[in-house]
């Protein structure tokens, strides 16, 4: 197991250390159950990004014009996003979306902080149950930890499965949105963000996108 850590100053910085690292460290291989199954990937063993000013804006990546790279994540498309993981709002074809397990977890960490204090570890916000295996897609986030240290919010963060191309961006420019809008509520400053995955990946569909945002060769792993 390769672990990796990538050290970054805000979230367009992340997104582009991490696309350049998984193209040199990144395991290749086919899908056998999954998302794109037959198709590959090109994964990280383990990464965790440690994103110290994640509030900076833009949030989304950052794709010079001269490039012709179409953006990963459209403008707007973060504000759309946001119901789907702060509320239980669900469209019919969806079979769960991350709101519906965070909607009441979030009003609980914000009340816990407020009335009990910061000195605590329990305000971890868990995403799917023990049905959630049996399910043909199940939740690639899995948890939001928090912690609030020196009068900071800070939020820890875990996906089990997560697309670098378009999920990492759109994903933690989203989970930016809804830690701001708790440390209002709670009445601290927004933190950073730790972010830890065993299947940050980028699939075989996108790596000559990636070869030519970052100006790096494809890896022969």
């Amino acid at each position: 197991m390769n672990l990796i850590t990538i050290e970054a100053r805000d979230l367009p910085d992340a997104w582009f250390q991490s696309v350049y690292a998984i193209i040199e460290q990144g395991h290749k291989y086919v899908i056998d159950r999954g998302s794109f199954k037959g198709q590959k990937r090109l994964e990280f063993d383990y990464v965790t990004v440690h994103i110290r000013y994640p509030g900076v804006r833009p949030l989304i990546p950052d794709i010079p014009e001269h490039l012709g790279i179409p953006n990963p994540v459209e403008e707007g498309y973060i504000e759309q996003y946001l119901p789907y993981l702060m509320t239980s709002k669900k469209s019919p074809k969806e079979e769960y979306t991350y709101g519906q397990y965070l909607e009441q977890q979030i009003v609980e960490v914000i009340r816990m902080y407020k009335e009990d204090g910061f000195g605590t570890n329990q305000a971890y916000m868990a995403v799917g149950d023990t049905n959630s295996i049996y399910l043909s897609d199940p939740p690639c986030l899995r948890g939001i930890d928090t912690r609030i240290r020196d009068g900071k919010l800070h939020f820890i963060v875990y996906f089990r499965s997560w697309d670098l191309w378009n999920g990492f961006p759109a994903n933690l420019g989203a989970i930016q949105i809804l830690k701001e809008y708790m440390a209002g509520e709670i009445g601290v400053e927004d933190g950073e963000i730790i972010a830890s995955s065993k299947g940050l990946h980028l699939y075989d569909y996108v790596w000559e996108l990636a070869r030519l945002r970052t100006m790096k060769q494809n890896s022969e792993k």
